[in-house]
Order: structure tokens, then sequence, then C-alpha cells
């Protein structure tokens, strides 16, 4: 009973501590929960040809882009592959068709940096029903650079390639989803915009990535009840060209898959949610990071930008 009226007496003020710490670390928790929720005990509710028979994938010659085409074949779906690179693009038709010649694979060579010319991909696409949308062509800047360094060229054309053909192609595509009622579009993001409070030294990439980001999920809640799952991916790191230009990563990791581990884990996660980081240890190390002050991240993505400044 003295128990009971000591505890009784505690000051009202502790108990609201109690809950907004709790309310804290459900929140740091959360995108680790829900990562392991839907890796673990929720199956996609789909499979990736009910969307439709054809799945267009952007930047489709190499890093995440191709794996992801890779990964989509293994499921069955007929490919339409936009690069910039003719031959590119013939040779990986040419060894997607031998590996998998029970698809069917149609190639555009198109230049988003050139902006507009949509033409070429509305010809490209025309009597074909695209189930699946993957949004993954995407630049970023030829080296670290303070924001006045960036010249005009270099900000337009990222401006170009990572919102205009996301944009477009998203906007084009989903009219017939939405006659169809079905579809899926996946557009990829980073976490540069999405995981760190900034990403100094590049900051227009990390601008355009959660432009994606907000757009994404946004067109998310506008068309689920149409029977179009419109997701956000968030990657962090992968071992990819890009990757090696920018932060001097040559070979994957524990925390750096190869985009064709990212690309399996990704195809998974396509129908589930308005986002995700697809790869368990890129939300480990979103959750991690959900601990450290916004001030120690901002610091560190400084000095590292200008380290890699100076050695540029």
């Amino acid at each position: 009973m003295q128990r009971a009226c000591i505890y009784d007496s505690q000051p009202w003020h502790l108990h609201v501590v109690c809950i907004i710490g709790f309310l804290y670390l459900l929140r740091l928790f959360f995108p680790l929960l829900k990562w392991f929720i839907t890796r673990f005990l929720l199956t996609n509710p789909k499979r990736l040809k009910s969307y439709g028979s054809w799945a267009l994938v952007t930047g489709a010659t190499e890093g995440i882009g191709r794996a992801f085409a890779h990964e989509l074949a293994k499921h069955g779906l007929n490919l339409i592959l936009v690069s910039r690179n003719l031959s590119k693009l013939e040779a990986l038709s040419n060894d997607f068709g031998q590996e998998f010649p029970h698809i069917k694979i149609k190639i555009i060579p198109f230049d988003f940096s050139s902006g507009g010319g949509y033409n070429v991909i509305e010809e490209g696409i025309k009597g074909v029903e695209v189930g699946i949308l993957i949004n993954n062509v995407g630049i970023t800047y030829p080296r670290a650079m303070f924001f006045h360094e960036t010249d005009q060229l270099t900000w337009t054309k990222i401006l170009k390639v990572n919102l205009e053909a996301t944009t477009w192609l998203t906007r084009s595509l989903i009219r017939p989803m939405l006659q169809r009622r079905r579809g899926a579009i996946v557009s990829i993001s980073s976490g540069a915009a999405v995981v760190v409070p900034s990403y100094p030294l590049c900051a227009i990439y990390a601008a355009t990535k959660a432009y994606i980001d907000a757009l994404t999920r946004s067109l998310h809640v506008e068309y689920k009840k149409f029977g179009i799952d419109v997701q956000c991916q968030v990657p962090l790191y992968v071992a990819t060209r890009m990757v090696s230009e920018v932060a001097a990563i040559h070979k994957p990791s524990f925390f750096i898959p190869t985009p064709e581990v990212y690309a399996k884990a990704a195809v998974e996660q396509i129908g589930i949610g308005s986002r995700c980081s697809p790869f368990w240890a890129h939300s480990l190390q979103w959750f991690f990071l959900g601990f450290v002050p916004d001030y120690f991240i901002n610091a560190w993505r400084l000095s590292f930008g200008l380290r890699r400044r100076s050695l540029s």
C-alpha cells in the first residue's frame, strides 16, 4: 500500500516525459520495424505479371537499371529498355534474348539529358500495355562542388534527367494504367535526400531526389484506390560505376550490395507501401542514423564532400 502511494505521488510531468520518450523511440524504430514486417511477415500481394506483361526500365544498360531489367525478366516480364547508348542496348538485348528466349524485348535509344523529344519514347511504346515502370535513370555531379561552382550545363542536365524524365514518364504511363485499373510505378530516390538531413557539395542532386520522393509518395495516395501501386525506393550506396566515381567505392561490402543483390530485394518490394529501402543493410543504416543528431551528420557529410572535392 505504501509503495502504491509513493508511485501515485510522482509528479505528472514524469509521466509526460516517459510518454514522449516512448513515442520518440517508436519513431526511431519505425523504419526498421517496417522493413522487418514487409520483408518477413508480408508477401507481395500481387504477382508482377498481374500488373501487365511489359515492364519499362530507364537507364537500363548499367548498374541498378540493368539489374532491375534482369530481375524482371526472371519473373517472365517482357522488357522495354531505354538508355542513351544504342550499342549497349543492342548488346544487352542480345544477352537477355539468349538467357530469356521466352520474353519479348524492345529497345529505345534516348538521351534524357537532351530534354524534350519524348515522341521517340511515345512511338516506341505505342500499342504496348506497360504494366510496370521503373524510373531508374539519374545522374549526379561530375565531382563534389559548392552550389556557386556548379555550371549551368551541369545543373540543367541533372534537372532534365532526374526531374523531367521521371515526371514525363510517370504522367505518360499513368493514364493507360488508370484506364486498365492496374499498374506499378517505381521511382528511385536516394538516401542523400531521405536518410541524411543534408548532402552538402551535391545539393542539386539531393534536391532532385527529394522531389522524386515527395512526388511518388503523393501519387501513391492519389492512385492507390485505382489499382496503381506507386512506390519510392530509397537506396543508399550500391556498388555501381556512378558510386565509384562520386564516393570512391569500388567493390561491394556488408552495407554496399551489388546491383544484382539490390535489384532482387527491390523487385520483391514492388507493391508494398509508398516508400521503402529494400536492401536490409540499408534499412539498418537508416535506423541507426536516426539516433545521431543532425549536427554530427551534417558535419560528417560536409567533411566527406570537401575531401572528395580536394581529390578531384
